[in-house]
């Protein structure tokens, strides 16, 4: 099975024209704050041939299926490891003071899902890792061993938004009593088993949960948070930007940092806006741009998608 089967990118032809302008020159650089398999850069670097790439992927196994699937790109790409807050200082490490174009594709990326053993996907019986980089920090099964049920209630309900936050929390704590929790299997079973029939007409009882405890091993909110406010700082004037965010935790952040970096300064009651209180970026979409039905129907990943797209029209000052 090749790359391209098993990694689709989602909103491919969106995302390329919405960053055209920012990459049309020779020279532009384009970011790539969430590399995954490369599929998005992949295509970009094809229809951008003065563009040079710098790629990030905290995941290693990413960085190195990446690297391959670019290599006829070699002379055009530097890939750092490294998450995605650590944009600026990436863009340094490969002799860039700034980005044209950036994209972040959040959320666990096709690999993470689709290789058993890396833990992330509720349906298969995997070790409780969950970490995108493998190579360091708590892992899933740490955070079921050792967190309390007020903190397990309190993941589930801030990042899963899961309504049976504490009924799940009491049966992890009664089930580690019993027996560590260390396969994905085992977490299943418990949520299932402490799950409502009715609840579970409405969908898996391990969804959100996993979403949660994915959240808070890989820190993303709290990275996410620091990251684009990061990205925006690296964009010169006439610089894009395109998130695509997948459950609405991401996209509240990402609206909210779009929302303050387009606005005015402007005190109120000013009869004219000064130039130093304009707004700094426009947005290039109106609201959250979804999928269309033809792509959903294409990409199943792209269902839940949530795409924002910024250029910068002003330099800070």
């Amino acid at each position: 099975m090749s790359l391209r089967d098993i990694h689709t990118p989602v909103l491919l032809e969106r995302c390329i024209e919405l960053l055209a302008p920012a990459l049309e020159r020779d020279g532009a650089v384009l970011v790539d704050a969430t590399l995954g398999m490369g599929g998005h850069s992949e295509a970009l670097l094809e229809r951008f041939p003065g563009v040079h790439l710098v790629g990030l992927d905290r995941d290693q196994d990413a960085l190195r299926i990446a690297g391959e699937r670019l290599e006829r790109f070699a002379d055009r790409i530097t890939l750092v490891h490294t998450v995605y807050d650590g944009i600026a200082a990436a863009l340094a490490s490969a002799g860039f003071d700034s980005a044209d174009g950036i994209l972040f594709d959040l959320g666990v990326s096709s690999l993470q899902l689709d290789v058993a053993d890396r833990g992330f996907a509720y349906s298969q019986d995997a070790p409780l890792d969950m970490r995108m980089d493998q190579s360091s920090g708590p892992t899933a099964a740490y955070v079921l061993a050792t967190y309390s049920e007020g903190e397990l209630r309190r993941i589930f309900e801030r990042y899963g938004e899961e309504k049976l936050a504490g009924r799940y929390a009491r049966a992890i704590i009664a089930a580690r009593q019993v027996a560590p929790i260390e396969r994905s299997g085992q977490l299943v079973e418990i949520l299932v088993a402490a799950t409502p029939y009715a609840a579970q007409r409405a969908g898996h009882p391990a969804k959100r949960v996993f979403q949660a405890l994915r959240i808070e091993v890989n820190g993303e909110l709290a990275v996410l948070e620091r990251a684009i406010p990061a990205a925006l700082g690296t964009l010169p004037i006439g610089g894009r930007i395109v998130v695509l965010a997948y459950q609405s935790l991401e996209d509240r952040l990402v609206k909210r940092a779009f929302a303050e970096a387009s606005a005015s300064t402007s005190p109120a009651g000013l009869p004219v806006e000064l130039p130093e209180h304009a707004p700094r970026f426009r947005l290039l979409v109106k609201g959250a741009e979804l999928a269309t039905d033809d792509e959903r129907a294409r990409n199943p990943r792209a269902t839940p998608v949530r795409l924002r797209a910024a250029e910068r029209v002003r330099a800070d000052r």
